[in-house]
């Protein structure tokens, strides 16, 4: 046993000497592939125009963004100087409101000159303000909308349907899109439900 070990050890050890030098030299013999030069610039073409149009993206929306805030800036800057201006208008309509039906009717020439120059002024200054976006709201008979209109209290009426803005307490603006001021209204109760009404007009079976 000890004979045939010691006789073809070596003879392994030579067999697996002399084929290492082998792969060596295939491996030194074997081609290295280089990539090819136009497939890199596909590629690379790829990865810019992905960059460019994410990039193309992002400068359209920021355009976008700057256009709409300059906008609101334009629409919206005098958002509270106008709430201000609606504060002296209302004084003058409170003012022409508190003139006694009597004296109107007297039609004295200094009081009539002062009714129609306070109603000029109030026409001039909401026409001024409707120059720059403000525009009065006229709910009255319209379905109350918590969005536009304050609810101050409620008038029994049968003969309209619930929620109906029935009296305009104090006038309402809206600015652009935005509410500036809500209209103060009294709302109907009593009456059919909107709902109700438009089932009651179907036609039955």
């Amino acid at each position: 046993m000890t004979d045939d070990t010691n006789k073809h050890g070596p003879e392994a050890t030579d067999e697996v000497v002399d084929a290492a030098p082998d792969a060596a030299e295939a491996a030194e013999a074997a081609p290295v592939v280089e990539p090819d030069p136009l497939e890199l610039a596909k590629a690379e073409n790829a990865e810019l125009r992905d960059k460019y149009l994410r990039l193309a993206a992002e400068m359209d929306n920021l355009r976008r963004r700057t256009e709409r805030d300059v906008r609101d800036a334009k629409s919206y800057s005098v958002a509270g100087f106008a709430r201000d201006m609606l504060a002296v208008s209302d004084n003058l309509r409170r003012a022409l409101d508190a003139i006694p039906a009597e004296a109107k009717e007297a039609g004295e020439a200094g009081l009539t000159a002062l009714i129609e120059g306070v109603e000029m002024t109030e026409r001039s200054m909401l026409a001024a303000l409707e120059r720059h976006g403000v525009k009065k709201l006229e709910p009255e008979g319209q379905k109350f909308d918590p969005n536009f209109h304050q609810a101050m209290f409620e008038i029994p009426n049968a003969d309209v349907p619930n929620n109906t803005v029935l009296q305009v307490v104090q006038a309402g603006y809206t600015i652009g899109d935005r509410v500036l001021r809500p209209a103060m209204v009294g709302v109907s109760k009593g009456g059919p439900k909107a709902v109700a009404a438009e089932n009651g007009d179907a036609p039955t079976a």
